[in-house]
């Protein structure tokens, strides 16, 4: 009776074991930045996700445990022949992240390999397609058009590429030689045309100042003809009603303002006034007299 007793609790015993036995190899729990391809008796079976799954034991199992991260291919060099036949090194860094493991895991062996290879032949193309400066001052536009070339090659194996860069485009000495002095030729004649402009509106500015000047020198001439033109007809008017002694006592103004002008000068004069205009002064003075 206990043999029967001890033989029955050993096969619950054994099929508890198997129970638990099971349940510890069907449980996977796989990590957020993992997927993991399951095969059965050597097949694709599934792909389980993050978080507990569950597989058949012994039957299942997981054959290929992908990241699913984001990946940097190492910083490549690529020689490319520009349209203008410039021979220049471009470098490139690219991105990606394996989306469907169940494609890439047994369509490539060396997933960073194979798309380097790709990204290489694909910057040979485009590059090969501009000119230097074209490719030098748009290198955004390059390098979106070499990551939308690369993401539509590399979809069928189940990768995204997230990010491709041109870091740098390199020349040959000769070239970066010849651009040097391209540029510096360039950097002379701006120079020189911002020379002849500064001239030129120096130019203008004086010509300007010119003609303010004598625009200035008219305007004052002008003013001088209409007191002159004022005065004469104020002297008309005065010898048209107070005869030949008006004409007398302008005269008389004229000398006095000439022998004034001539007394203020610098040093000692010496005058010699005929007897004739000392008559004539005296005249005038009698006639500023009398008016005063």
């Amino acid at each position: 009776m206990s043999n029967e007793f001890m033989g029955g609790n050993a096969v619950y015993l054994a099929i508890a074991v198997f129970i638990i036995l099971c349940i510890f190899l069907g449980v996977r729990i796989v990590p957020q930045s993992e997927k993991h391809v399951v095969e059965r008796f050597g097949r694709l079976r599934s792909v389980l996700g993050p978080g507990l799954n569950f597989v058949v034991p012994f039957l299942d199992r997981i054959a290929h445990k992908v990241s699913v991260l984001e990946r940097q291919l190492p910083t490549a060099q690529q020689d490319a022949i520009t349209t203008d036949n410039v021979l220049v090194k471009v470098e490139t860094s690219v991105f990606y992240r394996i989306t469907e493991p169940e494609k890439t895991v047994y369509r490539i062996r060396d997933v960073d390999a194979a798309i380097a290879t790709t990204v290489a032949g694909i910057v040979r193309s485009e590059i090969g397609k501009m000119e230097l400066d074209h490719l030098q001052s748009n290198r955004a536009e390059v390098a979106t058009n070499i990551r939308e070339q690369v993401r539509l090659l590399v979809d069928d194996w189940g990768i995204e590429v997230t990010r491709a860069e041109i870091l740098d485009v390199n020349l040959d000495d000769a070239t970066r030689t010849a651009m040097l002095q391209q540029l510096n030729a360039e950097r002379a004649r701006r120079a020189q045309v911002t020379e002849a402009e500064g001239k030129k509106r120096a130019v203008e500015l004086n010509a300007d100042a010119e003609l303010y000047s004598a625009e200035q020198a008219a305007k004052a001439r002008r003013v001088l003809a209409d007191a002159e033109a004022y005065a004469t007809g104020v002297i008309a008017e005065a010898i048209k009603q107070n005869g030949i002694e008006a004409a007398q006592y302008q005269v008389a103004l004229k000398q006095v303002e000439a022998l004034t002008a001539v007394g203020q000068g610098a040093g000692k004069q010496t005058i010699i006034v005929p007897a004739q205009a000392l008559d004539a002064f005296g005249d005038a003075f009698k006639m500023l007299k009398g008016r005063g």
